[in-house]
């Protein structure tokens, strides 16, 4: 499983659920969550790292002693979300007056950090690349702004026509200094056409970096995901009229949590 098509994976209260159990990745996970207005979501974290964080809507967040209110958003594209890491071997509750959808970023781990709240106004937003491969990243839990054991996890907004995760690039291997070893998960939401028109959509290619490896060029609309356990990864591309947002959660082997990551040689490097 490489793609997964909205609905494919969901499980339970989860209308998207990528657990190493389901997804045959070792270290990332990730699920997404519906609450109703008034409702509550409860699950265990296990042994794994967890960042709950709103895609639509607020909520408040109970770990154990921490109770964690989160503000939230109006979309995905509407700005930065607040967000609450919540650590391994804890109960957790999530409460939503009005209701709405949160991610579930996860990642397998060892040690047991404290749960604490990561705040909007903090989160690094940067521009990357450019002319039409120009796409706004937020560093929300980069490996250098904010700590977590293992998880690394970013947002993407790719304006409509553009390209992101550009020049192609891989982090499958260990190289110390040069490349970390990472599985990714991209999960994909389509911004709406102000008219009301067709649901929008984009494209997600991976390619093999050795014999055998992941190999899929999919076609992918909201609620979708597709899983980089190895390869090459990009271009992601919005469709003009469309800005296309992804939220990517990575984790891996190495004894030092980085973000170190290895160029296509055969693409310009101008554009990243």
């Amino acid at each position: 499983m490489t793609y997964v098509p909205k609905g494919s994976a969901a499980e339970g209260p989860y209308a998207l659920e990528l657990d190493p159990k389901r997804s045959g990745l070792v270290y990332s996970a990730l699920r997404v969550v519906d609450i109703e207005p008034g409702a509550t979501h409860s699950f265990a974290t296990g042994e794994s790292e967890w960042i709950v964080l709103p895609l639509t809507g607020g909520c408040t967040v109970h770990a154990e002693d921490e109770i964690i209110e989160l503000l939230g958003r109006q979309s995905v594209f509407s700005g930065v979300s607040d967000f609450a890491y919540v650590p391994r071997d804890a109960h957790i509750q999530i409460a939503s007056g009005a209701g709405g959808r949160f991610a579930l970023a996860g990642a397998k781990c060892e040690r047991r950090l404290p749960a604490r709240y990561g705040s909007a106004p903090e989160v690094s937003v940067e521009q990357r690349g450019s002319g039409t491969c120009t796409r706004e990243v937020r560093n929300f839990a980069s490996a250098d702004a904010f700590d977590c054991d293992r998880l690394i996890a970013v947002e993407v907004i790719t304006p409509g026509g553009n390209w992101s995760s550009y020049p192609p690039h891989k982090h499958d291997e260990h190289r110390p200094g040069a490349e970390a070893e990472l599985e990714e998960i991209y999960y994909f939401e389509i911004e709406a056409a102000p008219d009301g028109g067709p649901e929008g959509f984009g494209y997600q290619r991976v390619f093999p970096s050795r014999p055998g490896g992941t190999d899929v060029l999919a076609e992918v609309r909201t609620g979708d995901a597709v899983l980089v356990p190895d390869g090459w990864h990009g271009p992601s591309i919005a469709q003009p009229g469309h800005s296309m947002y992804y939220l990517n959660v990575m984790a891996g082997p190495g004894e030092e949590r980085e973000w170190r990551i290895c160029f296509h040689p055969d693409h310009t490097e101008g554009y990243r």
